[in-house]
C-alpha cells in the first residue's frame, strides 16, 4: 500500500540550543514519506538563520518565515502551506523515537481511524526523566469521542497535537485558537465533539474513519520541561497565565457537558474544582485581593460547590482536604502552604 504523506509542521521561535535535535530526530524517522515545515515566528537571536542552515540539509524540508504571532499563528500557517495527507506537529524544544510515525502510521491503517495517539514522557535540563503527566495505557487501544473526553476531565488524558498524528480532513474547518495558551486543549474538544457527531470526513481511500483515537502505550515522543517558557515560570511570584486559562477551560467544559454530555456532569464539576484548586494554589497570595474580580469568582465557585466537592468520587482525600481549607480560609492556607514549601526547599 502507497504510503500516505506525513506533514510535521515545527513552529519556531528563538530556540536555537535545542533546534537542531528536534529536527534532526524528525528527519531521522523510519518513515520517510514526509515533508518537514520549519516555520519561523519572528525568532531574532540567530535562529532565523539556523532555520534556513537546516532546511538546506534535507530535501523534504520547507522554510517559511512570518512576523512573531504565537506558535498556534505558526501552527495554523503550516497546515496552510501541508501538502501532507495527514498532519502532525513537534514543539521545536522536544524532539520524537524514530519509529514515532511508522507506528502511528500503522495504528492508524490497521484500526481505520483518522487520529492516533503515541505516549509521551518529559525529560528536565538535566536529561533526567521526569513523573509521567499522562500515564500510557497497558496495551494499545481505540478510544472513543466520549471517553476520550472524560479522560480529559480527569485528567488522565493526552491533549497535546505534538503526540498525535491527524487526518487533514479533522483540519478542514477547524485551526488552532492563537491568543491563548491551552490551544490545544480548545481544538482537541472541538474536533472530538464532530467525530461523535458523525461528521468525520473522509480517510484513507476515500474510506470514513471509525470515530475516536487510537492510543499507543510506548512513550515515542519526549517533551523537553525547560524552565522559563509559557507554562513554567523560574519564580514563584511570576503567575502564568496558564492558571487563568485552565479556569476558563473548566467553565467551557461545564456548558459543552451539561448541552451535549450530561452523563458527564460529575466529571466535569471534578475538572473545574480541580483546576481551581491548580490556580488557588499558584495564585500569589498578594494577588489575592478584593479587587481581584477573577479570584473572588474563584473562590465563589468553591463555596457553591462545597457540596461536591465533599461528594464527588473522583477526587482524593487529599484534593478534598486542600479544596476545603481553601474555601474556608484562602490567604491563611496559602500563607502556610507556601511557608511548608520553603521547609522543603
Amino acid at each position: 500500500m502507497e504510503q500516505g504523506l506525513i506533514s510535521v509542521i515545527v513552529p519556531i521561535y528563538n530556540i536555537m540550543d535545542c533546534l537542531p535535535r528536534c529536527v534532526q530526530s524528525i528527519c531521522g524517522q523510519t518513515y520517510r514519506n514526509l515533508e518537514i515545515l520549519l516555520v519561523d515566528d519572528g525568532s531574532d537571536d540567530g535562529t532565523e538563520r539556523l532555520v534556513d542552515e537546516l532546511g538546506a540539509q534535507d530535501e523534504r524540508i520547507r522554510v517559511f518565515h512570518k512576523a512573531n504571532g504565537g506558535s498556534s499563528s505558526a501552527r495554523n500557517l503550516g497546515i496552510g502551506k501541508a501538502r501532507g495527507e495527514y498532519l502532525a506537529f513537534v514543539d521545536s524544544d522536544d524532539y520524537i523515537e524514530p519509529q514515532m510515525y511508522e507506528k502511528l502510521m500503522e495504528y492508524i491503517l490497521e484500526k481505520n481511524v483518522l487520529m492516533a495517539q503515541t505516549s509521551r514522557d518529559e525529560i528536565d535540563e538535566d536529561g533526567n526523566r521526569l513523573p509521567n503527566v499522562c500515564e500510557p495505557p497497558r496495551e494499545a487501544y481505540v478510544c472513543d469521542p466520549q471517553q476520550f473526553i472524560r479522560e480529559l476531565l480527569l485528567h488522565r488524558g493526552d491533549c497535546s497535537y505534538c503526540t498525535k498524528l491527524t487526518h487533514r480532513t479533522l483540519f478542514e474547518n477547524h485551526r488552532f485558537p492563537e491568543g491563548v495558551l491551552n490551544e490545544d486543549f480548545h481544538l482537541l474538544i472541538q474536533m472530538l465533539g464532530e467525530m461523535r457527531q458523525g461528521n468525520k470526513g473522509s480517510g484513507t481511500c476515500g474510506i470514513s474513519g471509525i470515530p475516536g483515537v487510537a492510543i499507543l502505550p510506548q512513550q515515542y515522543y519526549h517533551v523537553f520541561y525547560r524552565t522559563g517558557s509559557n507554562t513554567r515560570k523560574k519564580s514563584r511570584k511570576e503567575f502564568s497565565r496558564v492558571f487563568i486559562d485552565i479556569v476558563e477551560n473548566a467553565d467551557m467544559m461545564e456548558k459543552i457537558v451539561e448541552e451535549s454530555y450530561p452523563e458527564l456532569r460529575r466529571e466535569a464539576v471534578r475538572f473545574g474544582l480541580y483546576q481551581r484548586l491548580d490556580y488557588m494554589l499558584h495564585i500569589p497570595v498578594e494577588n489575592m485581593a478584593g479587587d481581584n474580580t477573577f479570584y473572588q469568582s474563584v473562590k465563589k465557585y468553591l463555596r457553591k460547590h462545597w457540596k461536591d466537592t465533599v461528594g464527588n468520587p473522583f477526587l482524593t482525600k487529599k484534593n478534598k482536604i486542600y479544596l476545603l481549607l481553601l474555601t474556608a480560609a484562602p490567604r491563611t492556607v496559602r500563607q502556610v502552604h507556601g511557608w511548608k514549601m520553603k521547609m522543603r526547599s
